[in-house]
């Protein structure tokens, strides 16, 4: 029945994921409320994107503070599992803080620096620009902010060859 119940999630996921992204569909509220409602099915469920994007979707557009609580706790649960944009977001959170974490510079910096050497190039941007200012409590170190800033900028150039890749790759097809 667990694996049942897990292919019923991701496919509800990826309804919600073509929902959400699809242009030629009228957004509707009608058809919003469904995109929303499979994502919370789905992250309440344990899918890691789910709890990833209906998280951050939670944590920064709901004016509720339990809404917002509940995105954050989304987030991180994601980061946990390995998510580079949630660990990004976890950062984020550890940073600024909200209601139920309140500002921890040590924990965003780990958060950053797991995420940015995973490949996410805004955390990497994040913890470079940390070490040459001397922000999250870090002691300027230009050493540092140079490793970041070429983590970042490694990351940027692999996503231009991939999407470069791609355009060549759709344009052979057609």
């Amino acid at each position: 029945m667990q694996q049942a119940s897990s292919l019923r999630t991701r496919l509800e996921y990826r309804l919600a994921q073509q929902l959400f992204h699809t242009s030629w569909l009228p957004h509707s509220p009608r058809t919003q409320k469904l995109t929303m409602r499979l994502f919370q099915r789905c992250a309440e469920a344990g899918h890691p994107a789910a709890l990833s994007l209906y998280g951050h979707m939670l944590f920064h557009r709901s004016r509720a503070p339990q809404d917002k609580a509940r995105g954050a706790r989304y987030v991180l649960q994601a980061a946990h599992g390995g998510d580079t944009d949630a660990q990004y977001q976890a950062g984020q959170i550890h940073e600024f803080g909200c209601a139920l974490y309140p500002p921890r510079h040590d924990h965003a910096v780990t958060w950053y620096a797991r995420a940015g050497e995973a490949g996410n190039a805004l955390a990497a941007s994040r913890l470079e620009r940390a070490y040459r200012l001397g922000e999250l409590s870090l002691n300027v170190d230009q050493g540092k902010a140079a490793y970041w800033a070429g983590l970042a900028q490694a990351r940027k150039e692999a996503v231009q060859q991939s999407d470069q890749l791609d355009k060549m790759e759709a344009e052979k097809r057609h």
